[in-house]
């Protein structure tokens, strides 16, 4: 079993991703003046992505904005990870800023809030998830086509602030599938998420319990390069499955 170790190294338009096994993957991370979509299923390792990230740029001297829309943000899963990094998670936690919106309405005004939030001491925005409230607001609203365009207007709000301010924008995204189509997986939000990212991963649970991350779309990458890793106390560790890469 091969360990992938937090690095803190990365190209000038690339943040680290956390895990090394991902740097590879992706280049060298996550580019700054863009947002990243990673999707999935419940369980699949979204989180533990996004705290990865988070806790680099922490480490790397910035702040995080980490907008939790589905109350998951686990302070218990953040002392397990900056545990195994000897690092103290109340310091790294102090340089989180937290917003919670429990509405669509809410979410939209979390977005235009960052105007006023963002500055050179952040280093990363998060959302977590991009798609539960817009998901609540569907299943109550009569028309559908104002939800996508208030949507849309969510997305442009980060892609404006990901391109203007160099900062990255590193969304977490549910599934679902079609009735008619099992076997295909499809997006929440569709369209306007897959023109929103400039990045796409997929990710999904393998039978034997491991998780696989697949690049669907990158500006500068071949797509479908993927990897394979378990998900530990310390965050991620990479398995043999993962062909082709070398990780140290």
């Amino acid at each position: 079993m091969l360990i992938v170790m937090m690095v803190m190294e990365e190209p000038n338009n690339k943040i680290t991703t956390g895990s090394k096994i991902l740097d590879i993957m992706l280049d060298g991370g996550y580019e700054k003046d863009v947002i990243t979509t990673v999707y999935g299923p419940a369980g699949s390792g979204k989180t533990v992505l996004c705290l990865l990230c988070s806790i680099n740029m922490v480490m790397a001297g910035k702040k995080i904005v980490y907008i939790d829309s589905e109350g998951g943000f686990s302070i218990e899963r953040l002392k397990q990870i900056t545990l195994h990094i000897n690092q103290d998670y109340k310091n790294v936690l102090d340089n989180f800023i937290i917003l919670r919106p429990t509405s669509f309405v809410e979410q939209k005004k979390s977005f235009e809030k960052l105007k006023d939030i963002v500055n050179d001491k952040i280093g990363l925005i998060v959302v977590d998830t991009i798609a539960m409230l817009y998901r609540l607001e569907l299943s109550k609203s009569e028309d559908i086509h104002e939800v996508n365009i208030e949507l849309g207007k969510q997305i442009s709000y980060l892609t404006e602030i990901a391109r203007k301010k160099n900062i990255p924008v590193l969304l977490a995204n549910q599934v679902y599938t079609d009735f008619d189509y099992r076997d295909r997986v499809n997006i929440v939000g569709g369209d306007i998420l897959k023109y929103g990212s400039k990045c796409l991963m997929e990710l999904q649970i393998t039978p034997n319990g491991n998780r696989r991350c697949i690049l669907k779309k990158h500006r500068s990458l071949e797509p479908e390069k993927e990897i394979v890793f378990k998900i530990v106390e310390g965050g991620i560790i990479g398995t043999k499955e993962s062909k082709g890469f070398k990780f140290f």
